[in-house]
């Protein structure tokens, strides 16, 4: 088998998505550090123009954007497993949270976390708007609903995850939505799950 290399950061989301997944796939992988003196490098400019992370090396293949990693990991390596969903219902569904996983997770609870722990850009305030008006979204879906697009994981949960779960990092309380809060403990009962460190909590 080729070697596979996942570039990200250890506190990353984008990245965690991804390594769930490959730890899912039980495949063997070399973590590359690329904090952003890496990113900035002519280096990995090659392998990603828009210096973003997380990136997948596998074997001649080079692949940017987290949801797309997921894709192709699970069409290459479980074709026939559960983690992409094939009926046309069922892919839109998947393609859905696939989306807000990129909008408002991502301008929302990633967005306030990145700007309160580590003065990112971003408006914390409005992004605090986007993650709660998120929540309210998701915990009514998860009212009647075990995981976000099926009765049983799959990406759209691992896209998810991350970075609801690390909302009160970005001062967005999860104790408002006991829903949500039992969804994200049933990802992380997972026997393959692995936490994202935490960052600490600015008082």
């Amino acid at each position: 088998m080729s070697k596979i290399r996942l570039y990200g950061t250890p506190l990353s989301g984008h990245a965690h998505r991804v390594e769930l997944m490959l730890r899912i796939l039980g495949l063997d992988f070399e973590f590359v550090e690329a904090a952003a003196a890496v990113r900035a490098s002519p280096e990995y400019a090659r392998l990603n123009p828009l210096r973003q992370i997380p990136v997948l090396e596998d074997g001649d293949l080079v692949l940017a954007d987290s949801n797309a990693i997921l894709v192709y990991l699970a069409r290459r390596y479980d074709p026939d497993g559960p983690w992409l969903l094939n009926d046309p219902v069922g892919a839109a569904k998947m393609q859905r949270w696939l989306s807000i996983a990129a909008g408002e997770v991502m301008y929302g609870p990633a967005t306030a976390r990145m700007a309160l722990q580590w003065n990112m850009p971003g408006d914390p305030v409005r992004a605090r708007e986007i993650a709660e008006r998120l929540l309210v979204f998701m915990e009514q879906h998860l009212r009647d609903a075990t995981y976000l697009a099926a009765d049983h994981p799959t990406i759209a949960d691992l896209a998810c995850y991350s970075y609801v779960a690390h909302a009160p990092e970005g001062a967005i309380p999860l104790a408002p939505y006991p829903a949500v809060r039992a969804w994200l403990a049933r990802v992380e009962a997972q026997p393959w799950f692995k936490p994202l460190p935490a960052s600490p909590i600015p008082a």
